[in-house]
């Protein structure tokens, strides 16, 4: 059972194998503000779209002192392909065995077409330089989060 993020609590410690090579883990990001993203499965049209928005803001986060991460299951060589299919510039992480979505309670029971399976909830955490969570958007509808999310970094 995960247990409940809370803005205002502490976000929980995560260290991924990234795209690029070596790990991303949070206690490395301090100082920076973290937006980390979950989604469900790379080169899917919502998802696709989704990190080609981040992607097209990735100067605007730069600026706004903040480091984005998407992550989803996809193995890191799905997502070296993603990424390159797509000239992604934000940071893919690999949580195969989906530890850190249980962690931030992404890993729920879905249900498509009356069928129930279990799947990551598009979600998105935005953590501060003390690793402090200060806002979450559960249930990500892609139209236009991107701005919503680089909003609320500027005003960190």
């Amino acid at each position: 059972m995960t247990k409940e993020i809370k803005v205002g609590g502490k976000a929980p410690a995560f260290s991924m194998p990234k795209t690029g090579g070596g790990k991303i883990a949070l206690k490395d990001l301090k100082g920076q503000n973290v937006v980390l993203y979950f989604y469900p499965k790379d080169m899917t049209p919502g998802c696709t779209t989704e990190a080609i928005d981040f992607t097209q803001q990735s100067k605007a986060f730069e600026k706004a002192n903040t480091v984005v991460i998407g992550v989803s299951k996809d193995s890191l060589e799905r997502h070296e392909k993603f990424r390159d299919k797509h000239d992604l510039s934000v940071i893919l992480a690999s949580d195969e065995n989906s530890d850190i979505c249980e962690k931030y309670g992404v890993w729920q029971e879905k249900s498509m077409y009356g069928k129930k399976f279990m799947g990551i909830v598009r979600s998105t955490f935005l953590i501060d330089g003390k690793g402090v969570v200060q806002k979450i958007w559960p249930k990500v509808k892609v139209k236009g989060h991107v701005d919503e999310v680089l909003d609320a970094a500027r005003a960190l």
